[in-house]
């Protein structure tokens, strides 16, 4: 099956419950994404550093597996400011929905150069991880699907089960722990901003992020 932004839920949450995503398309302001899709290409490679899989000494850059470039947001801009606020409005809709105890969010853009994707995975460290929700919000205007980038949810089996094209204005949540996914190869630059809703940590307290 193929998304191209056309569909859309009433509720996130009652998706999400059921079978562990949701496709919202045009969920944001036209010009806020493009805001948002200036401020990535502006930057380019320059003001970007290649992503890494595993955490901490256990990261690596891994070619072959993920290909992307990342600038995690910071506010920095009103675009970002704008942004971070619609996805703690969506933290609150989604904790009354779900019940999930989503404690704050971290954000970052994602580019990624023809010829790169990310193999199938989790939004989930083997130890330790805080993430319960993630979301993706594409940038890239005109998107065709034989320009490929396309991400493809599996199923446990590994099964691709939905593909939903980068088209700017969607936004894809699924639960991060249990939705493995994949950027399949893209054949044109491929703007996205990729978040991720946590838990508190267990040694988090008053004050800590």
């Amino acid at each position: 099956m193929e998304t191209t932004g056309c569909r859309s839920d009433a509720e996130p949450g009652d998706a999400l419950a059921s079978r562990g995503w949701v496709v919202l398309p045009r969920f944001f302001d036209p010009g806020l994404v493009a805001a948002l899709r200036d401020e990535v290409h502006r930057a380019g490679l320059v003001g970007m550093r290649r992503a890494g899989i595993g955490r901490g000494r256990q990261r690596r850059v891994l070619d072959a597996v993920r290909g992307d470039w990342i600038r995690w947001l910071d506010g920095s801009t009103a675009a970002q400011r704008e942004f971070l606020e619609r996805l703690e409005d969506l933290r609150i809709r989604i904790n009354r929905a779900l019940m999930l105890g989503l404690f704050e969010v971290e954000a970052h853009f994602a580019l990624y150069p023809p010829g790169t994707g990310y193999e199938c995975h989790l939004d989930a460290f083997q130890q330790d991880n805080p993430r319960r929700l993630s979301a993706v919000l594409y940038l890239n205007r005109h998107w065709r699907r034989s320009q490929g980038g396309t991400l493809a949810i599996h199923d446990a089996r590994g099964q691709i089960v939905e593909h939903i094209l980068p088209e700017a204005g969607t936004m894809v949540l699924f639960l991060s722990q249990t939705v493995p996914h994949a950027v399949l190869p893209t054949r044109r630059w491929r703007a996205s901003i990729a978040a991720w809703f946590r838990v508190r940590d267990i040694g988090d307290g008053p004050g800590t992020r």
